[in-house]
């Protein structure tokens, strides 16, 4: 088994970060140039920086904490939110950033994943995908956008295989039913992405203890986790965690 990773997830919102549940009543946790070296100098082996709000309000992402984030951390670090054409992922990769995370644009235009991944490389090129339960759908998910606000109609299925053929190198899954409730990863959604791409899968949204993260590795096959709740609040360290998934099993690298 490959080495498994383990991201931390800063949603930022006006310049601080935030956590909510289900994509709802979001609360400050801190700022996230002082998180964001805490989890490095804890061990993380990514982070990943959201402008939770930048698609919604159809503006450009606040670069400048994207930049601030980056002089601080010398891991990858993926960034997304607002971020509407090639020109704009140029301009996050200038300013540190070793992924571009696309949601809602490449939903509205698909080509920017294409288009990216022909600039940049399909391994700069991250899917982010919220879906939420929907039995009407064949996989019985479906994507929504706009940070939680709008249903697509979109198969999270068909959605994820056309955004690899398209060059995206990573998807990142975030379960909108799961997020923020800190009672484990949707592993019926994570497992069929997962064994149905060929590209990288993260889980995201659950995450409260780390025998979920132990769950989503072993029955659902992903290849990276995303935490957020569990480390924000203190509960648990980026070591504690590791030193759990070693001891049950799990490669990952160590602290």
């Amino acid at each position: 088994m490959l080495e498994k990773r383990v991201i931390v997830c800063l949603d930022v919102k006006d310049g601080r970060t935030t956590k909510g549940i289900r994509f709802k009543d979001n609360v400050d946790v801190g700022d996230p140039v002082a998180m964001a070296k805490s989890y490095y100098e804890q061990g993380v082996d990514e982070l990943v920086f959201y402008d939770i709000t930048a698609s919604a309000e159809r503006r450009a992402i606040r670069i400048d904490t994207v930049r601030r984030v980056a002089e601080n951390v010398f891991i990858p670090f993926s960034v997304g939110g607002g971020i509407s054409t090639v020109e704009e992922m140029r301009e996050v990769l200038l300013a540190g950033a070793e992924k571009v995370s696309v949601n809602s644009a490449a939903v509205r235009r698909p080509d920017i994943i294409a288009g990216g991944a022909a600039l940049y490389g399909s391994q700069c090129i991250v899917l982010g995908m919220d879906v939420a339960r929907d039995p009407g759908k064949p996989s019985r998910y479906e994507v929504v956008i706009d940070g939680g606000r709008t249903r697509t109609g979109l198969d999270c299925l068909e959605w994820a295989r056309r955004a690899e053929s398209l060059g995206a190198g990573e998807i990142v899954l975030n379960s909108i039913d799961a997020d923020g409730t800190r009672d484990g990863y949707e592993l019926t959604v994570t497992g069929l992405i997962s064994h149905s791409v060929g590209i990288p899968v993260v889980a995201s949204g659950g995450a409260g203890k780390p025998e979920h993260l132990v769950s989503v590795f072993k029955d659902a096959g992903a290849d990276a986790a995303l935490i957020a709740s569990m480390v924000h609040y203190g509960e648990w360290t980026v070591g504690g965690i590791k030193d759990h998934l070693i001891r049950s099993g799990i490669p990952v690298r160590a602290t």
